[in-house]
């Protein structure tokens, strides 16, 4: 429910906190005082569009704050967890934020992150319902009326399973879609793909091949040049005539003939002999080396063949000869998945059979139950109606078979209204009047919420257009909402605000050069005195007086009953 609420230079308010309880609140206040700008903050808050015009005169922006605790609203709470906007430390706790700018540009924040005013709207539709003259209104969507219908039926279970059969029903659809389409556009695909992978395996590259082959080409190209330097390099380390093994040999033995212990002499005795050992090494290796390459003009053919083969196929393939072997698996693979596609597509068109039928077969079953809760819904919202003074408004609920598949099923569900005799229901949102759109939706409020999941609901002037008895039957349905969770009302009746646990009172003050909006909480001798001014006017008289006490009185009475 919605705990606290702060506004900042919004129209005539300077600056405003307020922390909302539970039960019902009832707001009042002279026409003009300010009474809708509460309203428009809460809206604002929920993602309503923005204006200058909203921000207050000589000020730079607009701001408001609205906490809500969701414990109770686990929809609220996926929400959030869904778009990653939840706040670890206080998951229990939402906040809203929204800047309005004096140039009519606004900004939003969900839980101390920036997002969207349609995030916004989003998440609010799982807080709070504002009825009356607002846009946020969500009796008048028709995916509402699915919702509370389901709620009120208790069928939340058989939803869930309509909505998992179809998930599965639209899966393999899909894939089924992409298979057929893949058979009838790819047939050329398939002819080239044949030709190409065949050519490949011809070729039969190996996995590493490219590089052994271009090292053994240019190991055979330059073998005679290879052989004949190689040799005289060997000849130069350890030849018949002598080399550099022999000299450093000889040189070892000159200097080990020297009669001294001097330490320099013996370690470049080490020198020399250590580099005696790199040369007799080298030599061997250089001798296994030039042992190695052989003269072979016909093997030096056939592998520049093969590698023009390789290098000529990658070009016409417009790839490099190192990718060459992984493309040709790559087109093996699309060959063989395009190959097995009639084979997917019997197998995905039985399966989409077998869950078309279950899902239609589900699917009836709950347009059975669902017809059945809206002749019940139907039968309790008429006897609200006829209690809040329409009792010749017919309300009913319509159920029609949609062809088309849906996660909630095939039933296209829209609650219809006439509200005078001989009048054919037409869909709520058709409604002109807005105090009987207010009753019809405090209404179906009362008679759905015991199964509401929104705990906050706000009544804007539901008592438009009535009086007396009926004024008085509002604000008990009001109160007896407010049992179960949050009643904000903005009336004009005493006979309704009266019913509230508790009353915020609007006034406007205004001087020379300023106007503001001013909201407090009444006491009960306050209470008394507003009542007064909403049943006498400006002039309070004793009997007046007496008359507010007395129906505060009562309906304190009433409500300890």
């Amino acid at each position: 429910m919605l705990t606290y609420l702060a506004i900042n230079n919004l129209a005539i308010v300077e600056h405003l906190e307020l922390d909302l309880p539970s039960g019902m609140t009832v707001i009042t206040g002279e026409t003009g005082a300010g009474k809708s700008i509460l309203l428009d903050a809460l809206g604002l808050a929920l993602g309503d569009r923005a204006d200058a015009d909203s921000v207050r005169h000589s000020a730079s922006k607009a701001e408001i704050h609205a906490h809500f605790d969701i414990t109770a609203l686990p929809q609220a709470q996926h929400w959030l967890q869904e778009q990653e906007l939840t706040d670890e430390e206080h998951a229990c706790e939402c906040v809203l934020r929204r800047i309005i700018h004096a140039n009519g540009r606004s900004k939003a924040w969900i839980n101390g992150q920036s997002c969207s005013a349609q995030l916004l709207k989003q998440l609010g539709s799982h807080l709070i319902d504002i009825h009356g003259q607002h846009e946020h209104q969500s009796l008048l969507r028709k995916e509402t009326h699915l919702i509370l219908l389901d709620e009120f039926g208790h069928l939340e279970k058989e939803v869930t399973r309509q909505r998992s059969l179809y998930k599965d029903w639209q899966q393999v659809r899909k894939q089924l879609e992409q298979l057929k389409t893949q058979d009838s556009e790819q047939q050329a695909r398939l002819e080239l793909l044949r030709y190409q992978v065949e050519e490949l395996e011809q070729l039969g590259l190996e996995e590493g091949e490219l590089q052994g082959l271009e090292n053994e080409q240019q190991e055979l190209a330059n073998a005679e040049t290879l052989i004949s330097e190689g040799q005289a390099t060997l000849d130069l380390c350890d030849g018949d005539d002598g080399g550099a093994r022999q000299a450093l040999n000889h040189a070892c033995q000159r200097l080990g003939q020297i009669p001294s212990q001097d330490p320099q002499l013996t370690n470049i005795a080490q020198m020399l002999n250590d580099a005696l050992i790199q040369v007799e090494e080298a030599s061997r290796e250089l001798s296994y080396f030039i042992e190695r390459c052989e003269l072979d003009p016909e093997r030096l053919q056939f592998v520049e063949e093969r590698l023009s083969s390789i290098y000529q196929l990658a070009r016409k393939h417009h790839i490099t000869p190192e990718e060459l072997y992984n493309h040709s698996l790559t087109l093996r693979a699309e060959l063989d998945n395009i190959e097995s596609g009639p084979q997917n597509i019997d197998q995905l068109a039985e399966q989409l059979d077998q869950l078309t039928h279950q899902y239609r077969e589900h699917a009836a079953k709950l347009n059975q139950k669902r017809q059945q809760f809206a002749q019940k819904l139907n039968k309790s919202i008429n006897h609200q109606l006829a209690q809040l003074g329409m009792s010749n408004a017919h309300f009913e609920v319509s159920i029609k078979n949609s062809e088309q598949f849906q996660p909630t099923g095939t039933d296209d569900v829209e609650f219809m209204i006439s509200t005078n005799p001989g009048q054919p229901a037409k869909p709520m949102i058709k409604i002109a009047s807005g105090g009987e759109l207010s009753r019809i939706s405090l209404a179906i409020q009362v008679v759905t919420a015991q199964t509401s999941t929104i705990p906050t609901l706000v009544f804007d002037e539901v008592d438009v257009g009535i009086s007396g008895g009926t004024a008085e039957i509002v604000g008990k349905l009001l109160h007896n909402l407010a049992k179960k969770g949050q009643i904000l009302s903005v009336t004009h009746l005493p006979q309704v605000a009266a019913q509230g646990d508790q009353h915020l009172h609007i006034s406007k003050h205004s001087t020379r050069n300023t106007t503001r909006s001013q909201m407090n909480w009444l006491t009960d001798q306050d209470r008394t005195t507003e009542l007064a001014r909403m049943l006498g006017g400006v002039d309070l008289t004793e009997q007046t007086l007496a008359h507010a006490a007395e129906m505060l009185k009562n309906s304190k009475e009433k409500a300890q009953a």
